[in-house]
């Protein structure tokens, strides 16, 4: 990939790491501990993309605000496909903290010059 990037494109390139995170991190759940072949080969896919592009990303974003925004958003998705897709149960101690982590986001991105270039 030799095309300059842009801040705003080092933000999508971001975004579509994250949403390779999510989907790997979904399809880590059907592989049941990496003994069915189909999600598991959906796993190594989506994590080796992600983390391509997240070090795409890097390139123009700094760590630490690439990082925050990397975990906010898939902590946030991740929570809400176990609530939604599988059924999963959210206790009050859990959703305080989740709900903790995109105010962090929020903060950083709003607020903070550390992600300004």
């Amino acid at each position: 990939m030799s095309v300059r990037m842009s801040g705003m494109n080092g933000y999508l390139i971001l975004g579509i790491a994250i949403a390779l995170e999510i989907a790997g991190t979904t399809a880590l759940r059907g592989s049941e501990g990496f003994t069915r072949l189909w999600p598991s080969a959906v796993v190594l896919v989506t994590y080796s993309g992600a983390f391509f592009f997240l070090a795409r990303a890097l390139l123009t974003i700094p760590m630490g605000v690439a990082y925050a925004i990397w975990s906010g958003i898939g902590t946030t998705a991740i929570t809400l496909i176990g609530l939604f897709v599988f059924r999963q149960k959210l206790d009050l101690p859990a959703a305080l903290g989740i709900a903790m982590v995109i105010a962090g986001v929020l903060v950083i991105n709003l607020f903070s010059r550390g992600g300004a270039q």
